[in-house]
């Protein structure tokens, strides 16, 4: 038995070392993945390195069976210490103790629900906790990844000692492609060299940012790093929606809802990826959460911003005493409003809209409210609560949002 996976493992060497690698000068990203914000599940916020592959199958059922899978979360993404060790021909395994049935299992038990099975590994020789990086292994690791059916990588950037990050990413997405399986690539750089810049065509999505905690406005120092609660998060996305689009989108990390924040934090946390149209990848244990982490999570009317076609990031319009006012375009000419209070107060919103005219020079989108009524429907009680034609009055509570969209009904 050894004798014949060893010689199956050679073979797969040979035919890497013949028809992949010089396929090199044709290499790119595989196009018309994810044109909107890839949506899913990931291990590590919640699990750190504590997975296997019953935790794993266990998720899937209940994103099923929660109502996540019809909202869209398709992606289960397994981050660090899956690894194994390489074998003598450099070709990586899963911890056998944790995934005793091989991923190539796992992956078919995924898709038989209908969603999709991400992995994760690093530039680096090591991945951030210690276990076996692709440096120097890119296309073995790329073929196996494709022979399991892997759909999304996460490709991080720990022990990357004197590598060019723009160099090691063009590396495995030439990787990804020559092995033939379309795989969503994740860049998760932290922003360090500004892959907004240079990652449209090397990856679908790029880290803008450390790592996120589930704090709502704090950074939580680590002594060597630091990670950032959701309003330094936001805070670090400002001038970068001009980067992401259909395909290529700004990543200012995983979903916190449900690890520990207050309901209206994660309320205004999950409101905020939805306007920055970011990617939704909840990051907690999905078998114990609570009825109102589910409602968030849920929200199909919040979810449709997130969602929208146009693909458009929303922009920060005003801000006063932390009480800040956010626009996203939306297709259909509607548009999205938050309202965001980011004091440890109750505010009072009182918005003339006829005083404000919206214009967006990037996506080429205007609001005119004195010429155009929108009717207003609040996305988290699902309720139409007037049009633009009044001044919109209401309280806004210690740490939340207020949601609307917009959709024109006439001309004035």
């Amino acid at each position: 038995m050894k004798n014949e996976k060893s010689k199956y493992q050679l073979i797969l060497l040979l035919l890497l070392l013949i028809f992949i690698i010089p396929s090199n000068s044709h290499a790119q990203k595989f196009e018309n993945l994810v044109l909107t914000p890839p949506m899913g599940w990931n291990s590590w916020n919640y699990f750190a390195c504590n997975v296997n592959e019953e935790l794993i199958k266990k998720t899937v059922d209940v994103i099923v069976s929660s109502g996540l899978k019809d909202a869209g979360y398709i992606y289960i993404n397994i981050d660090d210490c899956w690894h194994g060790k390489r074998d003598s021909l450099g070709f990586i395994h899963p911890n056998q103790e944790r995934f005793p049935s091989g991923m190539k299992a796992l992956s078919d038990y995924v898709h038989s629900k209908g969603l999709k099975l991400g992995i994760y590994s690093c530039a680096g020789s090591k991945t951030c906790a210690g276990y076996p990086g692709s440096r120097g292994h890119e296309y073995q690791d790329a073929i196996t990844y494709a022979s399991w059916g892997i759909d999304y990588l996460k490709y991080d950037w720990c022990n990357t000692e004197n590598l060019n990050a723009i160099g090691a990413y063009t590396t495995m997405r030439d990787a990804i492609y020559s092995a033939g399986r379309p795989i969503v690539f994740s860049i998760c750089e932290w922003g360090v060299s500004k892959p907004w810049e240079w990652g449209r065509n090397i990856g679908h999505l790029w880290r803008t940012t450390g790592d996120i905690t589930a704090h709502f406005d704090s950074v939580v120092n680590h002594g060597t790093w630091s990670s950032f609660g959701v309003m330094q998060i936001i805070d670090k996305q400002d001038g970068l929606r001009v980067f992401a689009g259909p395909g290529h989108w700004n990543d200012p990390d995983m979903l916190e809802v449900g690890n520990g924040m207050s309901y209206s934090e994660d309320r205004a946390h999950f409101s905020m990826w939805c306007m920055l149209a970011a990617p939704l990848i909840a990051g907690n244990d999905i078998s114990t959460m609570s009825k109102e982490t589910v409602e968030i999570l849920t929200n199909k009317e919040a979810i449709a911003v997130n969602q929208d076609s146009l693909g458009i990031q929303g922009y920060k319009y005003s801000k006063k005493n932390d009480l800040e006012i956010w626009f996203k375009p939306l297709s259909k000419d509607e548009w999205a409003v938050c309202f965001l209070n980011r004091r440890k107060t109750t505010e009072n919103i009182d918005f003339l809209w006829e005083n404000n005219s919206i214009t967006d020079s990037f996506s080429k989108r205007d609001a005119n409210f004195s010429k155009t009524v929108y009717t207003i429907r609040n996305l988290w009680t699902k309720k139409n609560i007037g049009t633009t034609a009044k001044s919109f009055t209401t309280q806004i509570e210690s740490h939340d949002v207020v949601f609307l969209k917009l959709t024109p009904i006439k001309r004035k």
